[in-house]
């Protein structure tokens, strides 16, 4: 059986749009998917009360960028994948340095110097102030600074008292810096592969979805 040109012309033409309309089909599930998996990711941060700093951490991408392709891919991660691990496996996290971990309260601030992260050396060296060892036999044991005074107006928080404070003697605080704990326990509360497994098993549904929604 031998078919005319016109037929094979109008047979390419046709696997030609179907190829086209596959490979709109396919990127735009796989983007779908990626975005959802994202999106629940980022919810199950927020319920479990970490945070919405955290939850904006995760991030998605469907490539290759800026075209269709049957082959797409979508990558979904998150910029803060130390974090996430803990609270999807557990940890517990003790001192390197087998003494205790130094966890900062709101009068520590964000940052020591250098704009690291805080440290009670840092917290120092910050403050030209030395922390003060404060024993507590059945609570954890505090670093506290020592002829602090409450700041006034919006800023608060606290501040070294100047010399003339302390010789007054008068509205001087001692202030809780750190509080020194042997370990950390963090318990799960994120369940990422699950969240994965489930929009892998929707992404056939989505390609086939916006197939016949692109006709």
């Amino acid at each position: 059986m031998r078919l005319s040109s016109t037929i094979i012309g109008d047979l390419g033409r046709i696997m030609a749009e179907e190829v086209k309309a596959a490979e709109k089909a396919v990127t735009a599930g796989v983007g779908e998917a990626a975005e959802g998996l994202k999106t629940e990711l980022r919810t199950q941060i927020t319920n479990a009360g970490l945070g919405p700093r955290l939850a904006r951490t995760w991030r998605s991408e469907t490539f290759p960028k800026g075209q269709s392709s049957i082959r797409a891919a979508g990558l979904v991660w998150s910029k803060a994948p130390g974090i996430i691990r803990i609270y999807e496996d557990g940890a517990t996290i003790r001192s390197t340095k087998g003494f205790f971990l130094a966890i900062p309260t709101a009068a520590a601030g964000r940052f020591g110097d250098g704009g690291r992260k805080i440290t009670p050396g840092g917290w120092e060296r910050r403050t030209g102030q030395r922390l003060r060892f404060v024993y507590r036999r059945n609570a954890a044991s505090l670093l506290v600074a020592d002829n602090m005074r409450a700041r006034t107006g919006k800023r608060g928080g606290y501040a070294r008292a100047s010399a003339a404070a302390v010789r007054r003697g008068r509205g001087l605080v001692t202030v809780p810096i750190f509080i020194l704990v042997p370990q950390v326990t963090f318990r799960k509360r994120l369940d990422v592969a699950s969240a994965a497994n489930t929009w892998q098993e929707r992404l056939p549904g989505l390609v086939v979805r916006n197939w016949v929604d692109g006709r």
